[in-house]
């Protein structure tokens, strides 16, 4: 068939007629290059779901794209056995969300499933949270989490409460791919149920218990990064008792164009800028950030010069780490293999199991059956696997604001409980080389070279060089006291490298010049043009 056959099979089983008159448009303009791109093929459905541009056709996120998600999610949840069993759809505030989620919650009713819809904008944490709280088959959160603000996603969660992992993905997908026409697609909007706030109320109640009583004088800058995460981050800090916490005013309300920042993503530079700002005006102790969905979360701290400095996701990880061990909290600690090994030297002199997983959540919360704590470098962090199995920057906001508070009390820091933990365990220094690309050929094409021709040698060490898969998309360079691994990013159009060294003696200037000489060795390996 031809490109504009393909396009004008499309409208005739469009449901949107903004989509529809979109495409029309396109057909009209003769834009060929910009449809032969919409109609590539269909968006693909992994284990993160579904992720695209807003844009109509099936390489977009759109109703039409959606409405046939989640016809193929129901038709598999019916094969394996859930029918008539709750199915929970959450939404974020980015455009089309809502539609996402009320046209998904309607297609599960009219399946027979006890479709709950959540009762308004919520952070994907109390979706994950609300699978197992009500015991659903399945979760679907309609975000892109950090994505930029022309982007929406679809994740998909299983009935433990944990993110989809392979085969259940291609199983979906194909289940997708088998749904005829998506007018036919039935939706029953009466028959679905929209959850209450005694959801959201159960979720702070129980993410507050996970602390104790201690000091709670510390002053909190927070930023939700113009996304969902204001309502329960407060709600969660004031019940613990944290009340001098102080929004960052332009970034504190849900914005789906994120209008403040270049990427809603708190790794991104100048994306705390307000942030510090305010926080040196109000004499902060700390910073606490979390991504437009709240499910991960940035800390950063001062530097006693009027400066900040944000937290690497390796040094908050170790933190929390640290913290639950110390609380006496036993079980299997867990991280993935881009992180930093540190945690796996700290759940050593515990004495408590440890494990490293490939990377993402839905590897990390299935690590073992007694998973305590898990974290992954990119700001992801699960202090309370019973609770929410998926990294939660909510119940983690909480949990470093509680050890920030008793080191303050103590006379102490953050920052100085690093350096204790390095002159105990060595400097275990991390950073990450990240190359963005317009053209994900040029990855797979960095990715192929890099396998052929790996480098034989590192801070003039010998390397040893491990491809990971099949496992995953990855290479692995290991070297006497450092190692690097490269990968593409699972949801954004980047390369990654991974760099982290390890001094014996803790030195934090040692281990500064040796990463930096590692980073400089790497960059042109991967492609960062100088």
């Amino acid at each position: 068939m031809t490109l504009h056959g393909q396009v004008r099979r499309w409208i005739a089983d469009e449901v949107d007629p903004i989509a529809a008159a979109e495409l029309e448009a396109l057909l009209d303009e003769g834009d060929d290059v910009e449809l032969a791109d919409r109609f590539a093929g269909p968006l693909t459905f992994g284990t993160a779901g579904l992720r695209g541009p807003l844009r109509a056709g099936p390489n977009g996120m759109n109703r039409a794209v959606v409405r046939r998600a989640a016809a193929g999610l129901a038709a598999w949840l019916l094969e394996h056995g859930h029918a008539g069993r709750a199915v929970v759809v959450g939404f974020d505030a980015r455009h089309g969300s809502t539609d996402f989620a009320r046209d998904s919650a309607a297609i599960f009713a009219a399946a027979g499933f006890d479709a709950r819809r959540m009762p308004r904008v919520l952070p994907t944490p109390v979706l994950a949270f609300a699978v197992q709280h009500l015991g659903a088959a399945a979760g679907v959160m309609v975000t892109a989490s950090h994505n930029p603000p022309q982007d929406n996603g679809y994740k998909v969660y299983a009935d433990d409460g944990a993110q989809i992992v392979p085969p259940t993905d291609v199983e979906i997908e194909h289940a997708i791919r088998a749904v005829p026409s998506t007018r036919d697609i039935a939706l029953d909007e009466s028959g679905v149920r929209v959850l209450g706030d005694e959801l959201v109320t159960a979720y702070v109640e129980a993410v507050t218990a996970l602390v104790g009583d201690g000091p709670r004088e510390l002053r909190i800058v927070h930023t939700a990064m113009h996304g969902v995460g204001t309502e329960t981050v407060l709600a969660v800090l004031g019940r613990a008792g944290f009340s001098d916490v102080i929004p960052v005013p332009q970034q504190e309300q849900p914005d789906p164009d994120f209008p403040t920042v270049s990427f809603p993503n708190p790794e991104e530079p100048g994306a705390l800028d307000l942030a510090f700002a305010l926080a040196r005006e109000r004499h902060a102790d700390i910073v606490i950030a979390n991504d437009p969905d709240a499910d991960r979360c940035a800390v950063a701290v001062p530097l006693g010069d009027g400066g900040w400095r944000m937290l690497r996701g390796d040094e908050v990880g170790v933190l929390l780490g640290d913290a639950l061990l110390r609380e006496g909290v036993r079980g299997t600690y867990a991280t993935t293999i881009v992180s930093s090994s540190m945690l796996g030297a700290l759940a050593a002199s515990h004495g408590v199991g440890y494990a490293e997983t490939l990377t993402g959540f839905k590897w990390i919360s299935r690590a073992a059956p007694d998973l305590v704590f898990g974290y992954e470098e990119a700001l992801g962090y699960a202090v309370a696997p019973d609770l929410v199995r998926d990294k939660d920057g909510v119940s983690a906001a909480l949990r470093i604001a509680h050890l920030a508070a008793g080191l303050k009390a103590a006379g102490s820091s953050l920052l100085h409980r690093l350096d204790e933990l390095a002159a105990e365990h060595g400097r275990y220094a991390t950073e990450q080389v990240s190359v963005r690309v317009d053209d994900l050929s040029i990855i797979a094409a960095t990715m192929q070279r890099l396998r052929e021709s790996p480098p034989t040698e590192l801070l003039g060490r010998p390397v040893t060089a491990e491809d990971l898969l099949p496992a995953t998309d990855g290479l692995r360079w290991r070297v006497d006291g450092g190692r690097v691994v490269v990968r593409p990013s699972g949801t954004e159009p980047k390369l990654k490298a991974y760099l982290e060294v390890v001094e014996p003696s803790g030195s934090a200037e040692r281990a500064a010049a040796t990463i930096a000489a590692l980073r400089a060795e790497v960059e042109p390996l991967v492609g960062v043009r100088t």
